[in-house]
């Protein structure tokens, strides 16, 4: 038989170098989450300070230990900010090791801060906190990115560009059309995220573990102070909610898809074949072998950043979808997908911003290209409808046999003779050639919503007005 020695050897060696001490090393491993959710020090020192604050307001505490635990958070606070905390992962999280130093700070008053709240509540708390706050963050940024695409919309309103329909030559439309679909996109993220923050403006703080708590609090109370609209109606669902950060990473998944189309037509146009945009320096890469290259790395960089938001709504969703009520502790592994999401989704926006902003131009390339696969046929068929009288159907067809025989000929539609377009039907006069050109099909959209450049001009007033 082993001595001993030899058993706890060999039992170490099967945990792996990292654990070298054992079971204890590995549950600190998994169970600790200070590593990530000291990034909620500020919101769980201001929650703190609430609570005490209606703990003392409601006889609770005394005045004289809700000063000193006031104060001592106040302090901890600055040490946090000043870089001069040390955070300690056999605490294992930022509520204990904020609790911990408060302890160290203010002696025996620290332990009342505790009455009345459980680390399930405070957690809910924190974290609804930051969430909130990164929604508002989100919508201030959502709010210069649609500033930015306004500005670029206005100067051109005129500017022909084609439109695309599976990434083929359909109508022409105008580049100031062009930047108002985005801004409809980001305007619908940006009312989302409105919504989310309605829906999550209620405070955790007073559920307790999941039962409430038998002290006299006054919820009310503390959701006032700490910004929100009311407090939580139901203490089980309190603590195992996370709907409002599923929603965050919803929103973050849905605006990142955005800001990914956005980046992937950015990297078309930037490339030689099309040359509808340029990007400076600032927003572009060299190749280390090709001299003459110029790439878009950052509009790819946000297309990538999508990949990351979408992993962590999925992560989230999966790590919830089998809980009981209330609260477990597998709902630890939420706060990661977020923040990283968070950070992801502000740089994918500022970037954007800036490159939107940054971006040259080539309004005689796009014209050109507007041009291009027949892109009037349309406008043909409709004066067709309208001057001949036709049945679009019958348009439609008249229309096929003019883009046939421009082909054949190797010519636009406004190239055709007239004498070859009164062979295929003859109704159609010299007027015709009216609304042949690109000018004169942009001109022509002024249909609520549509391309012409009057109508380009009335949705950026409006959503000027209401930015």
């Amino acid at each position: 038989m082993a001595d001993d020695t030899t058993d706890t050897k060999s039992s170490n060696q099967m945990w792996g170098g990292r654990f070298a001490s054992g079971p204890d090393a590995i549950m600190e491993e998994i169970n600790a989450s200070i590593g990530f959710d000291k990034k909620l020090f500020a919101q769980d020192i201001r929650g703190s300070i609430a609570h005490a604050t209606m703990l003392a307001h409601q006889g609770i505490i005394s005045a004289e230990d809700k000063d000193k635990i006031v104060h001592g958070l106040n302090t901890i606070l600055s040490e946090i900010e000043s870089g001069n905390f040390e955070f300690s992962r056999q605490l294992e999280d930022i509520h204990m090791n904020v609790e911990a130093r408060l302890a160290t700070l203010i002696g025996p008053a620290a332990g009342r801060l505790h009455t009345a709240r459980s680390r399930n509540d405070q957690v809910a708390l924190d974290f609804r906190l930051w969430v909130k706050e990164e929604l508002q963050k989100t919508e201030q940024m959502l709010t210069g990115l649609i500033a930015a695409f306004l500005d670029r919309a206005e100067e051109h309103a005129e500017s022909v560009m084609p439109g695309f329909t599976h990434l083929q030559t359909a109508q022409p439309v105008t580049f100031g059309h062009h930047c108002m679909a985005y801004v409809e996109m980001f305007g619908r993220d940006r009312s989302r995220v409105r919504h989310a923050i309605e829906h999550l403006d209620e405070s955790p703080i007073g559920a307790a573990a999941l039962a409430g708590t038998g002290y006299p609090i006054d919820r009310h109370m503390t959701a006032k102070a700490l910004g929100f609209r009311e407090p939580t109606r139901n203490s089980i669902d309190t603590v195992s909610d996370r709907d409002f950060a599923i929603e965050f990473l919803s929103i973050a998944a849905i605006a990142g898809m955005h800001l990914s189309r956005l980046a992937e037509e950015i990297v078309i146009w930037s490339t030689p074949q099309f040359g509808f945009v340029r990007l400076s320096d600032a927003f572009s890469t060299g190749s280390s072998i090709m001299p003459q290259k110029k790439n878009p790395d950052a509009a790819e960089l946000v297309r990538a950043k999508t990949g990351r938001i979408n992993g962590s709504l999925v992560a989230l969703l999966t790590i919830m979808k089998g809980l009981p009520l209330a609260y477990s502790k597998d709902m630890q592994e939420d706060k990661e997908q977020v923040f990283d999401a968070a950070e992801s989704l502000e740089l994918a926006i500022a970037a954007m911003t800036g490159m939107v902003r940054d971006m040259t131009v080539n309004t005689a390339r796009m014209k050109a290209a507007a041009g291009s696969g027949y892109s009037t046929a349309t406008d043909l068929a409709d004066w067709l409808v309208r001057e001949a009288g036709l049945p679009f159907r019958d348009a439609h067809h008249v229309t096929g046999r003019a883009v046939a025989l421009a082909e054949s000929k190797g010519c636009d539609l406004a190239e055709l003779p007239l004498s070859d377009l009164q062979a295929i039907h003859p109704d159609i006069t010299d007027k015709v050639y009216d609304v042949l050109t690109v000018e004169a099909s942009v001109a022509s959209r002024k249909s609520f919503g549509g391309t012409a450049p009057s109508e380009v001009r009335r949705q950026i007033a409006f959503w000027r007005a209401r930015n």
